[in-house]
Parts: C-alpha cells; sequence; structure tokens
C-alpha cells in the first residue's frame, strides 16, 4: 500500500533523513520509533507532502506520489492526525468533523460510536475542549475523510492516563476495522501490542 525506498530530506542545508526505507500493507498497523529528534515526523511530512523528499521513491496504492501538493496526496486517502491535533479552534465540534467529511464508511454517527464524548460536546467550540477532547476530534476529524491509510503523529502525548486508555481502545477498534496505520507513540506498553511491524529510526536513517 504504502511504500518508502530511500528517502533524504532536509531543512535547508541541514539533512534530516538518509535513505530512510518504510512500507505499510493494507490493513497493517506499523509502529514508527525513534527518540526525539531521529527523523519520525520528518517522515511524515514528507510522505504526506508538507516537504520534498531530496532523494528516493514514494509509492501510494502502486502510484507514484513524490512531488504531489499535500492536498493532492490526502485526496489519495492519506489521513493525517498530526503532533498537536491543530482542530478548527472557532467551530464546533460537529462543524469540524463535517468539514473533512468524504467518502463512505465513517461519518459522524461511526465517529460517535468511537468517542461519545465528542458527541456529547457537538455544538461545543474545539477550542474549549480539554486536550485529550481535542485529540479525540483530531482522530474523528481524519477518519471523517475516509482515508485507506491513517497517520498518528504522538497520538497520546501529554494526555491524561484515563484519556490514553480511551484513545488506544479507539486505535484498536479502528485497526480491526482493518484500517492501515501508521503511528508514532513513545508509549511502548500499549503500541508494540497493536503493532504488526516496526521501524526504528536512529538520526534519520
Amino acid at each position: 500500500m504504502l511504500e518508502l525506498k530511500g528517502i533524504e530530506a532536509a531543512y535547508g542545508s541541514s539533512q534530516a533523513l538518509f535513505g530512510v526505507d518504510l512500507a505499510v500493507g493494507e490493513g497493517q498497523m506499523v509502529a514508527l520509533l525513534g527518540r526525539n529528534g531521529m527523523g519520525k515526523t520528518t517522515t511524515i511530512r514528507t510522505l504526506c507532502g508538507l516537504m520534498s523528499a531530496r532523494a528516493g521513491t514514494l509509492r501510494f496504492l502502486g502510484e507514484d506520489i513524490g512531488g504531489l501538493p499535500a492536498y493532492r496526496i490526502a485526496r489519495r486517502g492519506i489521513g493525517l492526525v498530526p503532533e498537536g491535533r491543530r482542530c478548527f479552534p472557532n467551530l464546533t465540534v460537529r462543524e469540524n468533523l463535517l468539514a473533512t467529511a468524504r467518502g463512505e464508511g465513517w461519518d459522524r454517527a461511526a465517529v460517535a460510536r468511537l468517542f461519545p464524548r465528542l458527541e456529547e460536546r457537538a455544538e461545543q467550540m474545539a477550542r474549549t475542549l480539554s486536550g485529550g477532547e481535542q485529540q479525540m476530534l483530531a482522530i474523528g476529524r481524519a477518519l471523517m475523510t475516509n482515508p485507506r491509510l491513517l497517520i498518528l503523529d504522538e497520538a497520546t502525548e501529554g494526555l491524561a492516563p484515563v484519556i490514553r486508555h480511551e484513545i488506544w481502545a479507539a486505535i484498536a477498534a479502528v485497526k480491526a476495522r482493518g484500517q492501515a496505520i501508521l503511528i508514532v507513540d513513545k508509549n511502548l506498553k500499549d503500541l508494540l501490542p497493536l503493532s504488526d511491524a516496526c521501524v526504528i529510526l536512529e538520526k534519520g536513517r
């Protein structure tokens, strides 16, 4: 489904990725591991078209997506939950979800079953939600695009234990529906049992 081969990327003259290889198959959950600053977020930004690869190939569903702008990569079926959540703060929960709705499968009702808190707060402004609720909303928004591949960058970082538990349960439920997932998270105790494969980055390699 997703295949990165020999990906190199840089911030100006500072090279960040040195020949990264990564693959995610249909229905697989792959964990991208490594200490802070090792290139995990840079890898995600590169494959989502948010920064350009200097070298290597990027293929998704058999198509070369290297060099495509981010919006075209998203339309091909890659849904990103970025680090920091980034919901629309001045829209309600309902409006946030409807803003990204596309295709069939995941709709508001399905997201409500996954995260009942979001339905309870449907008319509440996103900026008034707790950090954990905003993360639920960010995941819900990505699912509403009905992605072929869901990418989660730091899925549970900084969240209270009870909220982390809810989000891991939701990720397990999403995976059980056959969703392909690429995930970055430091909580290995919950991450590793769900993952089908792991890729470890060390200094961008």
